[in-house]
């Protein structure tokens, strides 16, 4: 009875003893062993040996990256601006012994590190430069916080500033700056985009200017031939005309004067101010001139000419005045009827 029970205590001490001696660490973390107290190795993630009852565990240490919140802190900046900031940390523990036994309570030694860095290197700066500079304060922590806990064995890999918030009375004042600024800006933009109308409209009044000289220009030589064209072709009627008489022909008198007369009333009945034609009663004398003229040229080639067409006499009318009629526009004028002729 007594050596089952011996058999049994010694089974369960060479199990326990067993346990003991074999350690199974998790991925991402490695363990110290210790052998008496002083540190003797580190234990990496998977199974591992030790001596039982002579190697013991001490420190077990998380090496995937962590992170922490650095907690608001109130801070004067160089231009005397009360700020408040904070910030998150994120670091790596790449030696499990040193990150253990050169530093105790290693998160609250890099918390305490970093606090003191950003009051630091943010109350160097001026406030207006804090506030859009913020890589670059994360770039000076980094590289400071970094140095600082190398012999701990920490990797910092980023720290990051959150948040920076000013006072509310100076927060309101950089409102006013900020929308007096973009008044002005605004400001220039009205003055600059009128200049730019007033020149492009001078410009424009100038180029118009020009243009409209140089068409009258040539509105003014295009007049100047076209009435030396009608003066030519008005020397070429009368040229022809006075060869046609030379040669015998009265009726052309007749129709050169008849043609003259209705021109004339064309022009006069074609205004757009005018309705209603006045003329002379007396003025219808003058169409006896034409007899007058034919008679002449008969006299003047001999009776062996070739008679133009007779026109019918026409009625002497007094030579008194006599009040006028009204003639509609309207009314048809005979082809052989020449310009009413004022009597002095």
């Amino acid at each position: 009875m007594g050596f089952t029970i011996f058999v049994v205590v010694l089974l369960l001490l060479v199990i326990i003893t067993l346990f003991a001696g074999i350690k199974s660490v998790p991925q991402g973390n490695e363990w110290t062993q210790e052998r008496f107290g002083k540190f003797q190795r580190t234990l990496k993630p998977g199974l591992n040996l030790i001596i039982p009852y002579i190697d013991q565990i001490g420190r077990k240490v998380n090496m995937m990256e962590q992170v922490f919140d650095v907690p608001s802190q109130e801070i004067i900046t160089k231009d005397n601006a009360l700020v408040t900031v904070d910030a998150v940390v994120f670091y790596q523990v790449l030696d499990a012994a040193k990150a253990s036994y050169e530093v105790r309570n290693l998160e609250q030694a890099v918390l305490n590190l970093t606090m003191t860095n950003i009051r630091t290197v943010t109350g160097s700066m001026d406030l207006d430069e804090l506030l859009s500079n913020r890589d670059t304060i994360n770039a000076k922590l980094l590289v400071v916080v970094d140095e600082a806990t190398e012999p701990w064995g920490v990797k910092v890999t980023r720290i990051e500033v959150k948040d920076i918030k000013p006072p509310a009375d100076l927060v309101a004042s950089m409102a006013r700056q900020m929308k007096a600024e973009r008044e002005k800006r605004a400001n220039i933009l009205d003055a600059e985009g009128f200049r730019q109308a007033a020149i492009l409209k001078a410009d424009g009044e100038k180029q118009a200017a020009v243009l409209k000289a140089e068409g009258e220009k040539q509105a003014a030589f295009m007049e100047a031939e076209a009435r030396e064209r009608r003066a030519q072709a008005e020397a070429e009627a009368t040229r022809v005309v006075s060869q046609a008489i030379a040669g015998g022909n009265v009726q052309a008198v007749n129709y050169f004067i008849a043609q003259q007369y209705v021109e004339a009333l064309r022009d006069v009945a074609s205004a757009p101010n005018q309705k209603t034609l006045i003329l002379p009663i007396e003025a219808t004398s003058i169409l006896g001139s034409l007899q007058g003229i034919a008679e002449v040229a008969k006299e003047a080639f001999g009776p062996g000419q070739s008679q133009p067409a007779q026109m019918p006499p026409m009625p002497q009318m007094p030579r008194q005045p006599q009040p006028v009629q009204p003639v509609p526009v309207s009314s048809p004028v005979p082809v052989g009827a020449v310009p009413p002729k004022r009597q002095g």
